[in-house]
């Protein structure tokens, strides 16, 4: 239940954070660095307990990478879930934008293609940083998370919307950013880099397993 908490919670802070920097009004290039770094707080904050993923995708990798134990994967799909539904719930009170947000105009395709891109490098990075044995102990680990986060959010943010998290992408959603279609198109290939994200890293890390 501790670590159910704890990624309850860090999705929470989070998708808050993301939502209130990106809905108008929007904080315009700190809105990147504030997710970046709101990001690395929690994944250090919680990262002794639930290992700090808040991300179903990072999850997914995390499993395959046997970091994360089966039993695991699916409450903590609902505990982020849950944490980001939470966080879509209360910003409302503080941007009440619902009757003017309009879904965001993307193409799809490269859409998908820069999410995918860069939710593997999110993966990458917390199965390069924070669970290899070669850098164990390390104290960069969340900072290295975090600035990956903000790198892809300047790189690709006005394509896609820089989202890289299935719980994040379920509170855009929410708001009417992403449509049913695209939230799903979105899933897929999250979750799909997750997966190519462990197996690159068994490939090249074999002494890990």
């Amino acid at each position: 239940m501790q670590k159910l908490l704890m990624e309850f919670i860090g999705t929470f802070f989070l998708t808050f954070t993301v939502s209130m920097v990106v809905l108008d009004p929007p904080a315009g290039i700190l809105g990147p660095v504030a997710i970046g770094l709101v990001l690395s707080i929690l994944v250090y904050a919680g990262g002794y307990i639930s290992g700090g993923l808040y991300n179903p995708a990072v999850t997914l990798g995390a499993f395959m990478r046997h970091s994360l134990k089966g039993v695991d994967v699916i409450p903590y799909f609902l505990a982020q879930g849950l944490g980001a539904l939470a966080a879509a719930l209360w910003v409302p009170l503080y941007k009440p934008f619902f009757d003017s947000v309009p879904a965001m105009l993307i193409d799809l395709e490269n859409s998908i293609t820069v999410e995918f891109f860069f939710t593997f490098l999110l993966v990458f990075v917390v199965l390069q940083t924070a669970t290899s044995k070669r850098l164990k102990g390390n104290q960069f680990y969340g900072f290295a998370i975090g600035m990956t986060v903000t790198v892809g959010a300047i790189a690709v943010g006005s394509i896609s919307g820089a989202v890289f998290n299935p719980a994040v992408g379920l509170a855009l959603k929410y708001y009417g950013l992403l449509t049913d279609a695209t939230y799903f198109y979105y899933l897929a290939v999250q979750l799909a880099a997750g997966v190519c994200a462990a197996l690159i890293f068994k490939f090249l890390n074999p002494d890990e397993e």
